[in-house]
């Protein structure tokens, strides 16, 4: 039942961007998230180009990415992220979780 975060991501501003990775980790880690891929260098192959950098998180269900997602722990460094970037966030449920037809 793994559901993921995605973030497809632009850095404007990396020393902020600092700041905002180095609260990320404990916040995930406290509800039973990973990190799958925390970095750049993506090579795109289809659909034109891409965001410099990707980041995907498992978490074990959909429900512990919303309990993430809208602790306050996290909504407290948000603006952060939305400072020192742009980009698309998305919540995507894991293969496990839908039937293959």
């Amino acid at each position: 039942m793994t559901a993921y975060i995605i973030g497809e991501l632009n850095v404007h501003n990396p020393e902020r961007y600092a700041d905002y990775t180095a609260h990320t980790p404990k916040t995930i880690a406290d509800h039973g998230g990973k990190f799958i891929i925390r970095g750049g260098n993506p090579k795109s192959l289809e659909g034109g180009d891409t965001a410099p950098r990707f980041v995907v998180v498992e978490f074990p269900s959909m429900e512990k990415l919303m309990e993430w997602y809208h602790s306050d722990a996290y909504q407290a460094i948000i603006p952060i992220r939305q400072e020192a970037a742009e980009g698309r966030i998305v919540a995507v449920e894991g293969a496990d979780t839908i039937p293959l037809t």
